[in-house]
């Protein structure tokens, strides 16, 4: 039938996508179903809504948004150069760098953030007297997101395969060139897609910071809710913010998937 041209896509490896127009169409029938289905939901919910109540809240409401992109910024860039740094450890020729690296990777991912959190706020920080929670978050969220980061990049190097480092070798590339024009290339498009789900677990994990007072955005909305009872009203504009964060990440790496995509 000549309408399922516009419900269809080719599956086959390297195929071109479908026309702007048929994309745009299946998007907004998508989005339709979904909009249709949280307003019936929320339609059979007995709730009297009461915005004007969190209007009055809204400064708050940007300060701690405004809060949250700093420090998911800051914790973004360091925690790409830690996942650098211990993805190259573990592969180093010096056995206790390369299993102090195994140990903190395993470490930090076996056990729950917040735990992590207060340990690093009221343990470490304390012990060598850092008292700016502010700091203090930001490291804690980057050395628990440079933990998956390093694992996402040591895959994205393992994946090259040893043929080609053999023949890096064998036109006289040093370690580090071969490194550069060799494996980094290559494991960068394997690593861009698991890379922006862990970049987007990192902003929305931020809200746990709130356990030690930290006023980022999540803190700010239980406050607004704790003024208010308006729980439901509290709580969107919380879900709204951070998919507003979260949503470019995801459309910019899914761009630089398809930049660097090439056959191998």
């Amino acid at each position: 039938m000549s309408w399922l041209k516009y419900f269809t896509a080719a599956n086959e490896p390297g195929a071109p996508p479908p026309p702007l127009s048929v994309r745009a169409l299946n998007f907004a029938i998508a989005f339709l179903l979904i909009a249709l289905i949280f307003f019936f939901a929320f339609h059979q919910v007995n709730y009297h809504w009461d915005w004007s109540a969190i209007y009055k809240y809204r400064q708050k409401f940007i300060q701690g948004w405004l809060t949250t992109i700093l420090i998911s910024l800051a914790a973004l860039a360091l925690s790409v150069g830690i996942g650098l740094f211990f993805a190259l450890a573990q592969r180093s020729h010096f056995l206790p760098l390369r299993y102090f690296s195994k140990l903190y990777v395993e470490v930090v991912r076996g056990t729950p953030l917040l735990v992590q959190i207060l340990i690093f706020f009221y343990v470490v920080a304390n012990a060598f007297g850092v008292s700016n929670r502010y700091l203090v978050g930001v490291l804690t969220l980057s050395f628990f997101s440079g933990a998956y980061i390093s694992e996402v990049i040591r895959a994205g190097i393992e994946s090259v395969g040893k043929s080609q480092l053999e023949s890096a070798r064998a036109i006289g590339l040093t370690r580090a060139q071969t490194y550069r024009y060799v494996v980094f290339p290559q494991a960068l498009r394997q690593t861009l897609p698991p890379l922006a789900g862990q970049f987007v677990s990192l902003i929305k994990d931020s809200s746990l910071l709130s356990i030690i007072s930290i006023s980022e955005f999540t803190l700010n909305a239980q406050e607004v809710n704790a003024y208010t009872f308006s729980t439901l009203e509290s709580y969107i504009p919380l879900a709204v913010g951070y998919l507003v964060l979260t949503l470019p990440i995801s459309l910019w790496t899914r761009r630089l998937e398809q930049r660097h995509r090439y056959e191998t």
